[in-house]
């Protein structure tokens, strides 16, 4: 099974549907509207987003897996939660309607699917089978709320799932055999990396109680299914460090609100992330504050996978002790993150830095000629190009190039979108043929040419006001893409191989050279479009040599 064509499919999907569900949101009375009380956005907001999400991870896995008794009570229960969320972000139902569809949607998962807990932790007792199969309905329902409890920030409930979500897909594919699980994780991660781009820090469109929801449920069964089913010895308490925050914070707020005599199923702002910005931090700092924890949370339970329980759990619960004491702390002391010394010298060094403009033309340069090198070097380089895919790179150049010289019908500008799947191909290919190029002095040399483009990607965006503050933001989603590539450089060692192709490599070269390519498309204005030229002659070298009409072998074997 092809698992990069599922995530690229299931992203495609959700960044197809969401415009269209955006614009008829106020047809359909599904919009957001602000509330002091609880929410911290200060306009209507559309929230249909979930349909995105959860229409581009079902298409993938109704047509990529096998439609089983399990997999068919996922969809169901999907389904239903797309049905009752719908209905409450078009008119909120109040939270025991919630608890009626969720109940609906989970039902089924456990009496039908079989799918429940079948042996508590800690306990060496054989409950009766209802027992647990009562004790996986609460434990189901609880996760779907507290995904839904953690929506409260732009990009923070999408981002923290992604996370999970990827920990899950890694471990399930260390465990032989257990494709639904990769299916299911996968197809998910890409119609949460759809949404994301519309949902990060300031938030075109929130994903609603359907796509919360959904996530919630889909954690919360990929968890059961890889505990329970998974033939690696997969610790059961392992589920407390992948599900990681949001699981604490809903527990946290549950004793806050009925401590205070409050009703506890009614939303307030006592969430981590309502504290976060109570304490001082901005918007989007809070929610990489929270997601930093959250991925040294999920990183520990990929590491301890199969240690014991006891050692899991103690992690666990010491993690979220310090979280919270720290939080506590600068609560009770009245500090704030600008107060402190170590952020006001790093930002007065960098203030005297910035006067430097050589430093912001400089990397600016040096990316507007090294990304077109890299893109028509790999075109070249590369041995082996499949026939599709020439096939599909001719008529990408075709329309390339109609466009930009604004022939009718192509006039609608498709350049950004052909440059970024030119991007892919020429990245994907070379990481498929890398063991026909690669030689000591490439290896070398290819490490050192990335490093430098890192390097002068964070000196453009930080040493330039201009794009800095009014074209190129950078959000929330982009430090997920970094805990992405630190993530897969963490474990280099243990590559994800599908056959020759490098999980791993793909990953962190994509995300540098998609990174530096973004940079470059909000700079062009009137300069030369040398990322569109090259772009345009990759695509044209990789049709021509996929279609053999050209034919020649650079020879940089090992």
């Amino acid at each position: 099974m092809n698992f990069l064509f599922l995530i690229a499919a299931a992203t495609m999907i959700s960044l197809a549907v969401i415009p269209i569900m955006v614009r008829l949101a106020p047809k359909l009375g599904m919009m957001d509207d602000p509330d002091e009380d609880r929410k911290v956005h200060t306009t209507a907001i559309p929230r249909v987003g979930g349909w995105g999400i959860i229409i581009g991870a079902l298409i993938p896995v109704i047509t990529l897996a096998d439609l089983d008794r399990t997999t068919l009570c996922y969809l169901f229960g999907c389904i239903v939660l797309l049905f009752f969320g719908a209905m409450d972000d078009r008119r909120e139902m109040g939270h025991y309607t919630k608890f009626i569809g969720q109940i609906i949607a989970v039902i089924p998962m456990i009496f039908l699917g079989g799918l429940h807990v079948t042996k508590l932790p800690f306990i060496n007792f054989e409950f009766p089978v209802v027992f647990l199969q009562g004790f996986t309905m609460v434990a189901m329902i609880g996760v779907i709320n507290a995904i839904n409890h953690s929506d409260g920030l732009d990009g923070l409930a999408g981002g923290e799932t992604l996370i999970s979500l990827g920990a899950i897909a890694l471990i399930a594919y260390l465990s032989p055999g257990d494709n639904l699980t990769m299916v299911i994780a996968l197809a998910a991660i890409g119609g949460l990396v759809g949404f994301l781009r519309y949902n990060t820090h300031p938030a075109i469109v929130f994903m609603g109680d359907g796509g919360s929801q959904f996530l919630g449920f889909t954690l919360g069964f990929l968890a059961i299914l890889l505990v329970e089913q998974s033939s690696a010895g997969v610790s059961k308490t392992v589920v407390l460090l992948l599900l990681g925050l949001p699981v604490i914070d809903i527990l946290t707020v549950l004793k806050k609100r009925a401590m205070s005599g409050s009703n506890i199923f009614r939303a307030t702002r006592n969430h981590m992330h309502h504290r976060l910005l109570e304490v001082g931090f901005e918007h989007k700092e809070s929610v990489v504050v929270i997601y930093t924890i959250h991925t040294l949370m999920v990183c520990c339970g990929i590491w301890l996978q199969q240690s014991s329980d006891w050692l899991i759990t103690g992690i666990y619960i010491v993690m979220c002790a310090a979280t919270y004491y720290m939080l506590n702390m600068a609560e009770n002391t009245g500090w704030h993150p600008r107060d402190t010394k170590a952020v006001k010298l790093l930002s007065q060094g960098l203030n005297a830095i910035e006067q430097n403009q050589v430093l912001m033309h400089g990397s600016r340069r040096f990316l507007e000629i090294a990304i077109p090198g890299y893109l028509i070097a790999l075109a070249v380089w590369i041995n082996d190009i499949p026939r599709d895919f020439g096939i599909v790179a001719a008529v990408l150049a075709i329309v390339l190039a109609l466009q930009s010289f604004n022939v009718h019908p192509f006039k609608i500008n498709a350049r950004r979108g052909i440059i970024y799947i030119t991007v892919v191909f020429a990245i994907y290919l070379s990481t498929i043929d890398r063991l026909t190029w690669q030689n000591e002095y490439a290896v070398i040399f290819e490490r050192l040419f990335y490093i430098s483009v890192c390097i002068a990607i964070f000196l453009a965006i930080r040493f330039s006001p201009g794009r800095r503050k009014e074209e190129f933001k950078v959000t929330s989603f982009d430090w997920l893409l970094l805990f992405l590539i630190v993530g897969a450089l963490l474990f280099a060692k243990d590559p994800i191989l599908f056959g020759q192709f490098n999980v791993n490599i793909f990953i962190v070269v994509l995300a540098i050279i998609l990174y530096g390519a973004e940079l470059l498309l909000v700079e062009r204005r009137e300069r030369l479009d040398l990322l569109g030229g090259a772009a345009l002659i990759t695509l044209l070298i990789i049709a021509l040599r996929g279609l053999d009409l050209i034919q020649f072998n650079i020879g940089l074997q090992p």
